[in-house]
């Protein structure tokens, strides 16, 4: 009977235990979901941002446009949407997106006095694999230091001293390409692999004091070929950034080959300069310049030297190649854009050694048609996030509250009809003063190296060498566009566009007449 009774009252005790273990994991089900349905409440006709137009569910939650991001689709969807609300947009519960042109001078120009300035949204750019910031991603304090000893690289006078490194590999471009042609009247090639070869072997040079052997040994070097993957693998790290209690499952959200990509290229960075420190010559690339100005303290320590060498390469290269290939296949695709071109180019030059960037300068069309190229392909094609300061700020006309990302989506800003006639299409002329049409286009839109004090710091000697790569080029060949390249503009972007194979068939200069 005793025996009974305990049984009895263990399998009462037991059931009351459980019972009330369900009340418990049932009322903190109630809490969580009353907890989201508030938070979804507050963030659609609460929250500060309530009155932007947008995508509903994008107002509730960040993973809508980290979404676009993973999928390479940020770029065509901040137009869609633009063309849809207006000149901004709300992509997310804290973050507003403008194309208007008025935003560029509010967000990234220079505060006046007694104004905060807007820092860079800690969401995108995250810290290098080292944890030391780059100068993209320095405070302001250190961005200043860093760009002051930075800037004598990039000067006039730098570039003067450098224009014997853009000669040389500009001259291995075309000799590697006639030798494919060897004596074929054409030649069919991916022109894409060729502008990456020689501006990664450039960027290299400048960098490191080395190339990467991409032209000598006509493929691509390791670091060349995950330099995309390593960036994609950033935009699934901003996750964790409105996430933080997903750190611990990096390793399982974050496919393994890209954080491992990304850590080698970074690894390989410093393994060059710990190369080109020790060798210490005065050669006109970067780091001498760097440890020239380097003094009284105020110079960059060696793990931001690593952290920099990583930037310059991948924004002095990618880019510089992504444009050379846009604007090859815009060209291509437009015949008489390319045809006016070759006139001006073959009519200011006798031969290839007479193309020096000094004379480059002064050839309107062929800068128009890179300027053209920037826009209808610009290439960073993604936004540039950064945070209103203490007692919010007003952008475009109104006011936005302390804490909120904002950005420009360049891609959108640059393809709006609101902005430019025939936005759509391809038209150089625009450019040019004594086209009339085109005196309403609103220029001002259109910042392609971005604006105010964190502007691109190499925009100069990029638009050399872009010039100087795209004059000898077509001075040199004649070509034509093939069917399978067709739509090669219908690309995704990680940040940086993931480009297709542009091929192209290749002719020695008046070849492609004659036949």
């Amino acid at each position: 009977m005793f025996f009974d009774s305990v049984v009895v009252s263990f399998g009462w005790r037991y059931a009351l235990t459980d019972l009330s273990g369900w009340k418990v994991l049932s009322a903190f089900l109630l809490l969580l979901l009353a907890y989201n349905v508030g938070c979804i409440v507050y963030n659609l006709y609460i929250h500060p941002l309530s009155r932007y137009p947008g995508p509903k569910l994008a107002a509730i939650t960040p993973l809508v446009h980290l979404l676009w991001d993973i999928q390479g689709k940020q770029h065509t969807t901040m137009k869609a949407l633009h063309d849809q609300y207006g000149d901004v947009v709300r992509i997310a519960p804290n973050a507003l997106v403008y194309r208007a042109a008025p935003a560029w001078k509010d967000i990234y120009g220079h505060r006046k006095k007694g104004h905060k300035i807007f820092l860079k949204d800690p969401a995108l750019y995250a810290p290098t694999p080292n944890g030391v910031d780059a100068i993209i991603t320095a405070n302001e304090e250190d961005h200043s230091r860093m760009r002051r000893l930075l800037t004598h690289a990039f000067s006039n006078k730098a570039l003067r001293e450098q224009e014997e490194i853009l000669q040389k590999y500009a001259d291995m471009f075309i000799e590697k390409l006639q030798e494919i042609m060897g004596s074929s009247v054409s030649q069919d090639l991916d022109i894409t692999r060729w502008f990456n070869f020689t501006t990664f072997d450039l960027i290299g040079d400048l960098a490191f004091g080395e190339p990467f052997g991409c032209l000598d040994n006509s493929k691509y070097h390791w670091w060349v070929l995950i330099i995309l993957d390593a960036v994609k693998a950033s935009a699934y790290l901003k996750v964790i950034w409105f996430y933080p209690f997903l750190v611990p499952l990096v390793k399982f959200l974050v496919p393994k080959h890209l954080l491992e990509k990304r850590q080698a290229s970074f690894d390989l960075s410093v393994e060059k300069v710990r190369r080109r420190l020790a060798r210490g010559t005065t050669r006109p690339d970067f780091t001498s310049y760097i440890l020239k100005h380097s003094t009284n303290g105020k110079g960059v320590s060696p793990e931001e030297m690593d952290a920099n060498a990583a930037v310059f390469v991948l924004a002095g290269s990618e880019t510089t190649a992504a444009l050379l290939s846009g604007c090859t296949y815009y060209l291509l695709r437009n015949r008489d854009k390319y045809e006016r071109l070759l006139r001006e180019i073959r009519g200011a030059f006798s031969s290839l050694s007479e193309i020096q960037l000094t004379s480059l300068v002064d050839l309107p069309y062929l800068n128009a048609v890179l300027t053209e190229t920037m826009r209808v392909y610009p290439p960073i094609p993604s936004m540039l996030p950064r945070i209103v300061p203490e007692g919010g700020a007003f952008i475009n006309g109104k006011y936005v509250p302390e804490n909120v990302s904002v950005s420009i989506s360049l891609f959108s800003a640059f393809n709006a009809a609101s902005h430019f006639k025939n936005a759509e299409s391809f038209i150089p002329e625009r450019w040019l003063a004594e086209f009339k049409c085109f005196e309403n286009d609103n220029k001002d839109a259109f910042q392609p190296y971005s604006y105010g004090p964190r502007n691109c710091l190499g925009q100069h000697l990029a638009n050399a060498e872009m010039r100087l790569l795209m004059a000898k080029f077509l001075w040199t060949f004649d070509m034509e566009l093939l069917p399978d390249s067709i739509n090669w503009s219908d690309q995704k972007s990680f940040a940086l566009w993931k480009r297709p194979v542009l091929n192209i068939k290749l002719y020695r200069a008046g070849a492609a007449i004659a036949l």
